[in-house]
């Protein structure tokens, strides 16, 4: 499948600038016709007749020879088929400006490392993701102490108070995000978040035209430990903070009890830019939403030596100038 523009026959691609369908050949908004391709596995460019190369997981993509964004039908139906998803908010232009004003203090970075050239082959992908719902109920038992501290006379008092610490509270949590891509590193996803919800849009296939998309390689119960993990961080932190105040805590027992869990199937936007520099690789990764990033900036050791020598250079003129300014003095 692809959408073609019903002024110009060319391919109407989803613009985050724009927030809607824009064919950027004749600049029509909302011209978008979709086409059908091969209902099975596509082999064939339906556009240009190209042959088309793709992995496992790939549903949305673009060809190689003509640039078309094509979506394969039978990833995104089905059970395949995502329930929510999160559209570009930022595209490749706006990510090129926060990655350059993110860097632009790192003097040492290589010259081309912000270059347009480089810049350009950064793709934006869809990510599968499970959101995970669970309904718990929260038990905490521990003793706090607290402890004051004051000075009579010369005498220097302290009071140890001893309280029998009790909560009991039932916690809901929506939408706990983990992804299900083989791919993208874990505890890089984990990083790239948070996604704000609120913007999560019904599924629709046309978001996908001219970016990059895969169906998820786990099921959601594959993924369970990881989001269950999550889950229960982030009760012990709300019950960390409902018993703040004591100078310590022991804890005698703790529960996190699930009562309901549910999860659903969505798409989140990452960009994502490789960039190699003497034979090592420097991954990038930019929520497609709010342009947070992760990532470290290379170091080139031939600029660094460069502005050594250079400030050394300078501090040795200087101390040479020293005796010629005392002479005249």
């Amino acid at each position: 499948m692809f959408y073609k523009c019903a002024n110009c026959g060319g391919n109407v691609v989803y613009n985050p600038e724009k927030k809607g369908m824009f064919c950027p050949y004749c600049d029509s908004p909302d011209s978008e016709q979709r086409t059908e391709g091969d209902k099975d596995e596509m082999v064939l460019c339906p556009n240009c007749g190209g042959e088309l190369v793709y992995d496992e997981y790939t549903s949305a993509f673009r060809c190689a020879y003509c640039d078309t964004g094509l979506i394969l039908t039978p990833r995104i139906d089905g059970a395949y088929r995502p329930k929510k998803m999160i559209p570009f908010q930022m595209g490749k232009e706006m990510c090129k400006k926060a990655l350059r004003e993110r860097f632009k203090k790192n003097l040492f970075a290589p010259d081309d490392f912000l270059s347009d050239v480089r810049l350009d082959g950064m793709s934006g992908n869809y990510v599968p993701y499970w959101l995970y719902e669970y309904q718990t109920h929260c038990d905490f038992q521990g003793q706090g102490r607290k402890i004051r501290t004051w000075v009579s006379g010369n005498t220097e008092y302290t009071e140890t108070s001893v309280y029998d610490v009790s909560r009991s509270m039932d916690i809901h949590f929506d939408k706990i995000p983990v992804d299900a891509s083989i791919a993208m590193p874990n505890d890089v996803m984990d990083l790239v978040e948070p996604f704000d919800y609120k913007q999560c849009v019904d599924f629709d296939p046309k978001f996908l035209s001219g970016f990059r998309a895969e169906f998820y390689n786990f099921s959601a119960e594959e993924e369970e430990n990881r989001a269950n993990q999550k889950m229960k961080a982030s009760a012990e932190k709300i019950l960390k903070e409902s018993y703040a105040g004591y100078s310590s805590i022991t804890t005698t027992s703790q529960h996190v009890d699930i009562r309901e869990q549910h999860s659903e199937y969505a798409l989140l936007p990452v960009w994502h830019y490789d960039y190699s520099y003497n034979g090592q690789d420097y991954p990038f990764y930019i929520n497609g939403q709010n342009g947070k990033i992760v990532g470290e900036a290379p170091l080139s050791k031939k600029k660094a030596l460069a502005y050594s020598l250079t400030a050394f250079g300078i501090c040795y003129a200087l101390l040479a100038l020293v005796p010629l300014l005392v002479s005249f003095l």
